[in-house]
Parts: C-alpha cells; sequence; structure tokens
C-alpha cells in the first residue's frame, strides 16, 4: 500500500524500499544500491519478494523464464517497494511503460568465467570433459570451439554450481563472472573466458535499478548512480537483441566497450565499440560482426550490428535453434548429455535461481 502520511521517503521513519530475490547474489546486488543511497544521505532497506521460480523446482520450461523479474514489477507496480534491483540481462527486451530504469550503476567485468577441477583452463579440458551450463549462447560458443566437451544441462544457484565441480559430479561449470565477483568467489575462477572465445550475454555484469514511471523525485535520486559509459554499452547491446527479436535465452553474445579514438586533428574522444553473435545450438555455424559509433547513437548502433548479422544468415541460426526448442519435452527432458539436441532451450538466465 501507498503511504497516506507527509513522512518524506528516505528518511529514518520511511526508508525507501528496494525489492530483491532473497538469493546471496540478488540480495548482494541489490545491497550495493542500497548502501550507495545511505552514503547519499537517503535511508533504505532491502525487502525480499518471493517469486515462483524461488518456491519451484521444476524446470524452467514449465514455469516460465519471467517469473523472477515479474514478481519484483508486481510488487514496484502496487506501492509494496519503491524500487527494484534486477540483473539487467535477465529483463525483456520491450520497455515497460510502467516503470523506468533509473540508474544503470557500473558494470562488473562482463565476461563468462571457467570454474575447472585441478585449476585447468578451458584448452586444457579433456576431451569428454564433463561441464556444465544451461545458456544456450554458452553451449552453442562451447560447441564451436570443437574441443569436444560433454555438455550437461546445469540449474541451480552459485553454491549448488561449484559444488558440482568440487565434489566431482562435474570437471568444470561456466558462469558469470560478475555473480563470482559480487560474492567473493572469484578465486575459484580458473579462467575469464575473452569475448574472442565467448561473447557474454546482452548486458551480463550489468544492474537495472528501476522505479515507477510518476516518482519523479526518485527518478531524480537515483540518477547520480548512473554510469554513462555503462548506460550506452547496455543500450547498444540490448538494441542489437531487440532488432534480432531474440529472447534473454537465446544463442547471442553481445559487448559493447567504450574505447579512446584520435580525430583528424590528434585530439582523444570516446567510442563505443560492439561486438555481436548468433550461433547455432549445436554448435556448427557461428556469425560474427562488429562495429563502431557514437556513445549517443548506441542504440542506432546496435540495430545496425543485429542488421548486419541478418544479412550474413543470423535469421536461419536462430529460426533453426527455435524449432530445436519447440521439440523439448515440457518435463524439460533431453536426449543423451552428448548429443547437441539436449534441452537446452530457455533455461533460466538467472545466475541466481534456486
Amino acid at each position: 500500500m501507498r503511504e497516506h502520511d507527509t513522512t518524506r521517503r528516505g528518511s529514518a521513519r520511511a526508508p525507501w524500499r528496494i525489492g530483491t530475490r532473497g538469493s546471496l547474489l540478488a540480495l548482494t546486488q541489490a545491497g550495493t544500491v542500497r548502501d550507495a543511497l545511505i552514503a547519499a544521505g537517503e535511508q533504505a532497506e532491502l525487502v525480499i519478494v518471493k517469486t515462483a521460480g524461488d518456491k519451484s523446482s521444476d524446470p524452467v520450461q514449465k514455469i516460465g523464464v519471467g517469473v523472477f523479474t515479474t514478481a519484483l514489477r508486481d510488487e514496484l507496480a502496487s506501492g509494496a517497494v519503491d524500487i527494484a534491483v534486477h540483473s539487467y540481462k535477465d529483463l525483456p527486451t520491450a520497455p515497460d511503460p510502467r516503470f523506468v530504469i533509473a540508474a544503470i550503476p557500473p558494470r562488473e567485468d562482463p565476461r563468462d568465467a571457467l570454474v575447472a577441477r585441478d585449476g585447468l583452463v578451458l584448452g586444457e579440458l579433456p576431451p569428454g570433459a564433463r561441464i556444465g551450463t544451461s545458456a544456450p549462447r554458452r553451449v552453442a560458443q562451447l560447441r564451436a570451439l570443437g574441443l569436444g566437451l560433454d555438455i550437461r544441462p546445469l540449474r541451480g544457484n552459485i553454491d549448488t554450481r561449484l559444488r558440482k565441480v568440487a565434489e566431482g559430479e562435474l570437471d568444470a561449470v561456466v558462469l558469470a563472472r560478475a555473480g563470482l565477483a559480487r560474492i567473493g568467489r572469484l578465486d575459484a575462477v580458473t579462467e575469464a573466458l575473452e569475448p574472442v572465445q565467448m561473447l557474454p550475454a546482452p548486458s551480463q555484469g550489468a544492474l537495472a535499478v528501476e522505479c515507477r514511471r510518476e516518482d519523479t523525485a526518485l527518478i531524480t535520486l537515483l540518477t547520480g548512480l548512473d554510469d554513462a559509459g555503462t548506460r550506452a554499452a547496455v543500450v547498444a547491446e540490448r538494441a542489437l537483441l531487440a532488432e534480432l527479436e531474440a529472447g534473454c535465452t537465446a544463442p547471442v553474445g553481445a559487448l559493447a566497450e567504450v574505447v579512446e579514438s584520435l580525430d583528424d586533428d590528434g585530439r582523444v574522444f570516446e567510442e563505443l565499440s560492439l561486438r555481436g553473435c548468433a550461433a547455432a545450438i549445436d554448435g556448427s555455424d557461428v556469425i560474427r560482426a562488429s562495429a563502431v559509433g557514437s556513445l549517443a547513437e548506441a542504440e542506432q548502433l546496435g540495430r545496425a550490428l543485429a542488421r548486419e548479422l541478418l544479412e550474413l544468415g543470423a535469421r536461419d541460426l536462430l529460426s533453426a535453434d527455435d524449432s530445436a526448442a519447440d521439440s523439448v519435452a515440457a518435463d524439460g527432458s533431453s536426449t543423451p548429455t552428448g548429443n547437441p539436441s539436449t534441452s537446452f532451450s530457455n533455461p533460466s538466465p538467472m545466475e541466481n535461481n534456486q
């Protein structure tokens, strides 16, 4: 319920309420926003929101990938919380007119990370090594490397995934490095995967700080947490995803970075360098392209690069992947794990799910 008294939000009596899921990673991410608001002289507290994904152990194919963000947005719309903090890569590309992404704080390292037994790096894993991930983007790019890995579907929070390596169930797992950094587990990383090996998910490592559109004073306050370079990069990457009409679980990678260039007079200026790829889930083909443009035209840059990928044949790859996804059993069952048709369709994009 909305407050009806005159107590100012952000005060000791009525702190800003920040909605978050209850996992360690989600709480840590939302905690950075709470701490930043407190440092700015505001009072803020975390409010844990239970989602259907947290309450169920069913495959995400059954419960749907949107349950994690929908629950937070429902609480935001009802007035139960004032702010929602999301892993940006888990938000749909279509904007919700009820809300504003008021801040995108500085991004963590967006690369994927390998956690392998015996301190091994990717190239040292022997053929047949069992490597866990459920992201089609990772599956497709790992298969395209031609290392003969046995890729296994994987669900669970970060600790659960790391435990599968520690206990010998898997030889390695691939996770977002950002999540490991935020919970202080970078010690587990045996290799940060360079973008030339594996392009990360669009907006991986970035947070979206969202509030209601009509809360103009709060929008102004949250804008102080925004990082212009991160926002430009995220806008470009998500524009590429949107133009491809691919969802957050599609085998699409993108990474934008602010780089320094020289103009004709030798003066340094900043540009946005964007790389993107679309991959076949069986690893048979990966289409890559890159472009450079101004930060002010980040969305146009992303959409232009997506159109280049489409001209190079990305639509055929993604359509084939969609067809494969349609054939997956509703209970999430799959064919033997070494087979390219193993069920990796529509997994949760979350790194911190149950």
